[in-house]
């Protein structure tokens, strides 16, 4: 099996573990098959969570300092009534009136500028960019599609073709061309013009090959990359996207819902309106729900032409959930939390990266995190055995969190928008005695 990047990088070897633990893995393994893999070099057996934090099996406590998918905390309670009270009255699917799906839409579309205006509904973040996908060939007539060098957009046929992290036996698809993420890092000041640069080369690449431009298609953290925050480098490429007739795509799976502090989504730190907007994980704090919002114009032939079902996507409960986390974002103000305690993480991590030559660079918005490891930092390069070290040391330290980037060396630091002051001690002060404990 070939090595994927996105899936391997922090992931268990097979080494020892405790007898029970060793039971459950080869039960896992002997039942789903290989391709399933699991954090960390000792797994964790979680078995309850509360806000941000959880519990293993012998009730030890855990820092969740990388789960977006519950965003507003575990077991939100408020989440949980709405789920609760929902499904003993009814679920069905979107083929009959419900006034949920209808309320859910108008306040999510609300969050978007006036131009997004109509909303489709999937399950998952994957199902979501393939919609968004074909949507887009059929408005521009075109099926070529520019991505990120390292970008992650879901695991369906069409978007594993457009995924090159994934690696393994997967390759991108002849009508795909990957440039590289917006390093800003290396490239320093000439980042957005190098940007554009590759993105302009791309666009001729894919006319000359007869592909023609469907889509450009980006995180808007660019984080499976490495996390670039940078919020100058999207409006040029996404100009030159539309003066050559293609659409552009915001994959908002994981800056989104105001995780970047700064706004709703991260397309808007970018002073760009997208085409179409992508979404899924954080949306109902952990139940199966995604979406696709999109310019009316550009849906208009797709959903008068192709009929669209989806069996889940939009059922009442998802739709009770999903408008529950919109009332915990807005009730409890966790757009700001994001933003407050965001800043101060990233302020003490900045100050501990000055006590070492390890950490290259700390970057980030609100809750979402780079943390760059080097090996030289003259050279500024990359320490994927480091940041391994690292992970799996804060692990044994009860903090969870996970690498990105090409070289696997950038920890990604992404916890529930909950998390607090003390979550920041919490994390800092296990951080830098990891760091300072590395060989």
């Amino acid at each position: 099996m070939g090595f994927s990047n996105i899936m391997d990088s922090n992931s268990y070897s097979g080494l020892s573990t405790d007898p029970q633990t060793a039971q459950l893995i080869e039960a896992r393994t002997r039942l789903l098959g290989p391709a399933y893999r699991l954090f960390y070099e000792r797994p964790v057996h979680l078995v309850r969570g509360s806000g941000s934090h959880m519990f293993d099996a012998d009730g030890e406590r855990y820092l969740d300092a990388y789960n977006n998918v519950v965003s507003v905390g575990h077991c939100h309670p408020r989440v949980v009534a709405a789920i609760t009270r929902q499904a003993e009255t009814l679920n069905t699917h979107t083929r009959y009136l419900h006034e949920g799906i209808v309320e859910y839409s108008r306040r999510l579309l609300a969050t978007f500028p006036d131009e997004v205006d109509q909303v489709m509904y999937a399950c998952t973040g994957s199902e979501a960019n393939d919609l968004a996908l074909r949507v887009a060939q059929m408005y521009t007539g075109a099926h070529g599609v520019i991505v990120t060098r390292d970008a992650y957009h879901g695991n369906t046929e069409a978007v594993t073709a457009i995924s090159p992290s994934i690696g393994g036996a997967t390759v991108i698809g002849p009508h795909v061309r990957a440039v590289p993420a917006p390093d800003s890092y290396r490239v320093g000041d000439d980042v957005t013009g190098r940007f554009l640069a590759d993105v302009e080369a791309a666009i001729d690449d894919l006319k000359a090959a007869g592909h023609g431009l469907s889509c450009l298609i980006v995180d808007t953290f660019f984080s499976s990359d490495g996390i670039y925050p940078d919020p100058s480098v999207l409006a040029p490429a996404v100009r030159a996207v539309h003066a050559a007739g293609g659409v552009f795509i915001a994959d908002e799976v994981q800056p989104g819902f105001g995780r970047t502090g700064e706004s709703m989504w991260g397309f808007s730190r970018h002073g760009v309106v997208p085409d179409l907007v992508t979404m899924g994980k954080p949306m109902a704090n952990g139940l199966p729900v995604a979406a696709v919002a999109a310019r009316s114009a550009v849906l208009d032939a797709f959903a008068r032409e192709v009929p669209y079902f989806n069996t889940f996507g939009g059922n009442p409960v998802s739709m009770a959930a999903a408008a529950a986390v919109l009332d915990v974002i807005e009730d409890e103000q966790l757009m700001a939390n994001a933003a407050r305690v965001g800043t101060a993480l990233r302020d003490e991590l900045t100050r501990i990266a000055g006590e070492t030559p390890r950490i290259g660079d700390v970057r980030g918005a609100g809750l979402y995190v780079g943390i760059e490891m080097v090996a030289n930092p003259d050279l500024k390069t990359p320490d994927r055995a480091g940041a391994h070290d690292l992970v799996n040391a804060m692990r044994d330290r009860k903090v969870l969190i996970s690498v990105s980037g090409a070289d696997g060396n950038v920890l990604k630091v992404r916890p529930p928008l909950v998390f607090s002051m003390s979550d920041v001690d919490w994390f800092c002060t296990e951080f830098a005695g990891a760091v300072a404990a590395l060989p």
